[in-house]
């Protein structure tokens, strides 16, 4: 009887231990595999989108983006402007809310600003203050506090108070009513925004040039050669009246030009001449370059560098057209720092009101800004004037 051979099948059999550690390989493996296939499948997401990405690099760009090309002056122009939707209407009138008006966006606002720098001379050499109301006024000390001197166990008295004047520049409504035709608000090649800002500068310019120099201050800035006038020096001169010196001869400058303006300069304080520039139109400019010393010399000196004014007795020249031409009694020349010598007072925000309803098929477009100005230290400004 052939006998069954003794199999160990205990000692073939895998221990438990054994079949754990196969059991944790095999879980192991499985979460290797998961997580190469999900890398794979994020590295062919990464390629797909390089690709898009180059593709669409590899265009050619249609138009670059302008900065009109943002959603506030697309919504102004093409909403308001161009097709005169009532819901972007905004009130102007402090009296009456419901009376409508456009605040413009940043953008346009910003470049009529710009322009008006440029065009009008007065704005550029002023002092030009951004008010939130209507109203604005300043105060301004005329004396400082008084002083004096004691010994070491003397009483000390009580000194004089300052003296304070308050300045209120007369402010005005300054206004543009350009017109476009509707055949040009639909022609969308037509550059509403920049005919409109160009618009809307030349004739604010052209306003205040003529206010801020001979401006009644009635409903409009008060000019400064309307302020009042005397020879009498800084010291006893009434606050807010101008001083002048005259130039000897009712016809013109007179014999000795170079000394009347040199009086001039120097009749201005010392703080004052850092940063003075002279101020006259181009018929008077011209009579100015003429001018020589005793010896011949011209008084004339034209900028050396191109960008650099020109200059008169070392101090730059501004033309500003408003200024009157000489003729007897005028003040054709002006010398000052204008930065300390004069204010303009102005509200930040132009408003514009869509009217196409007055005059068809022009669409008006009637643009606001309320503008103030007046002398602010009449110690900083002197005027030349045509006497005997």
């Amino acid at each position: 009887m052939d006998t069954i051979p003794n199999l160990n099948v205990e000692a073939n059999t895998p221990s438990a231990d054994a079949l754990e550690a196969s059991f944790d390989i095999a879980i192991r493996q499985d979460r290797a595999e998961t997580a190469i296939t999900g890398l794979r499948s994020d590295v062919d997401e990464v390629k797909a989108r390089l690709d898009r990405v180059s593709r669409a690099a590899s265009r050619p760009a249609i138009a670059a983006p302008t900065a009109s090309d943002t959603t506030e002056v697309k919504g102004f122009v093409d909403g308001y402007l161009r097709h005169g939707r009532t819901s972007e209407i905004k009130s102007i009138s402090g009296q009456v809310p419901a009376d409508g008006g456009y605040a413009v966006p940043r953008e346009i606002d910003a470049m009529i600003a710009r322009q008006l720098v440029e065009i009008s001379p007065i704005r550029a050499i002023s002092q030009v203050v951004q008010t939130g109301t209507a109203g604005y006024r300043k105060l301004v000390t005329t004396g400082g506090t008084a002083s004096g001197w004691v010994s070491e166990t003397a009483a000390r008295p009580e000194t004089d108070t300052p003296n304070f004047a308050e300045i209120a520049p007369p402010t005005g409504e300054l206004y543009a009513n350009p017109a476009a035709s509707q055949a040009m608000l639909d022609d969308t090649g037509f550059d509403l925004e920049s005919w409109l800002a160009s618009e809307v500068s030349m004739e604010f310019a052209r306003a205040e040039g003529a206010a801020f120099v001979n401006g009644s201050g009635s409903d409009m800035p008060e000019g400064f050669l309307q302020a009042a006038v005397s020879t009498a020096e800084d010291s006893v001169r009434p606050f807010g009246s101008l001083q002048y010196v005259g130039t000897g001869d009712d016809a013109g400058f007179g014999t000795s030009p170079e000394a009347r303006l040199i009086d001039l300069v120097h009749t201005m304080k010392a703080g004052h001449r850092q940063g003075a520039s002279w101020v006259m139109n181009s018929s008077t400019l011209a009579e100015v370059r003429k001018l020589k010393t005793a010896d011949g010399a011209f008084l004339w000196q034209p900028g050396m560098v191109e960008g650099q004014p020109d200059r008169l007795l070392g101090y730059p020249v501004v033309e500003a057209e408003d200024m009157p031409d000489v003729a007897t009694g005028a003040f054709p020349v002006a010398f000052g720092n204008f930065r300390h010598g004069y204010l303009i007072a102005e509200r930040s925000a132009t408003q514009i009101l869509r009217d196409p309803f007055t005059n068809k098929p022009f669409v008006h477009f009637y643009a606001t800004k309320r503008v103030g100005g007046q002398v602010l230290d009449s110690a900083a400004i002197k005027l030349l004037k045509i006497e005997a």
